[in-house]
């Protein structure tokens, strides 16, 4: 028997209103957990939504009822154009290349969580010919929720990434203090509202404030 399309994870971005979601896909909060100095470390998972087919989550930042869509976007007349490129994140990406890996990244994805900053920075440790410089490099690019950063292995040629299943985190910034993106899992399809379908890929992270200008993707304006 043929299952129903709807069974399919999928996100719709709809003209000047909200993410609709469908297929069954887990949402949960993800704290950024930060050290005494204010570096990025981990994530911690807070709060778990109960477990829906379809839901509506906010695009415009001034939903009442966030995450979830309440129609304001109507009332405060939200502006949701896309203006994000279709084109493949390697087409866009710059690389820097080191002894045993090589890192590609998209600047203008950058959600802002800051992962990637501490011990050295991962621009630097990607060049360094050392084991420990290497591992820190890998903990950092894997915890890029945008996918802004990828490492690669040189020697097979195949990227560095951790493994999701299928599901949607809503990241909050303990440092800033404000609501990060919507961070998209284990390569989600997300069809933007003239019906095509972005690169699919392992981590993406979508605007829920509305300031982007890389919409539906989050450019870090939300801690701006």
């Amino acid at each position: 028997m043929k299952k129903d399309a709807q069974t399919h994870p999928k996100i719709e971005v709809t003209k000047d209103g909200p993410y609709l979601v469908s297929g069954n896909l887990p949402l949960s909060e993800q704290w950024i957990v930060t050290n005494t100095e204010g570096d990025s470390l981990e994530y911690r998972e807070g709060k778990k939504y109960p477990s829906q087919a379809q839901y509506a989550l906010c695009r415009c930042g001034h939903s009442a009822s966030k995450p979830f869509c309440d129609g304001t976007h109507g009332k405060v007349k939200f502006d949701g154009a896309e203006t994000a490129s279709h084109e493949p994140y390697l087409k866009q990406a710059e690389t820097i290349d080191g002894p045993t890996m090589k890192l590609t990244d998209q600047e203008n994805l950058c959600a802002f969580a800051r992962f990637c900053d501490p011990k050295g920075r991962i621009w630097n440790l990607v060049t360094q010919d050392s084991p420990e410089a290497q591992e820190i490099a890998k903990h950092e690019a894997a915890h890029c929720p945008a996918g802004r950063l990828v490492l690669w292995d040189k020697k097979t040629g195949k990227a560095i990434e951790p493994k999701f299943e299928p599901s949607l985190g809503l990241i909050e910034d303990t440092e800033k203090k404000v609501g990060g993106p919507i961070w998209v899992r284990g390569g989600i399809p997300v069809i933007s509202a003239d019906g095509r379908t972005y690169e699919i890929r392992n981590r993406m992270t979508l605007c829920r404030c509305g300031k982007s200008v890389n919409k539906p993707f989050c450019d870090g304006n939300h801690a701006a």
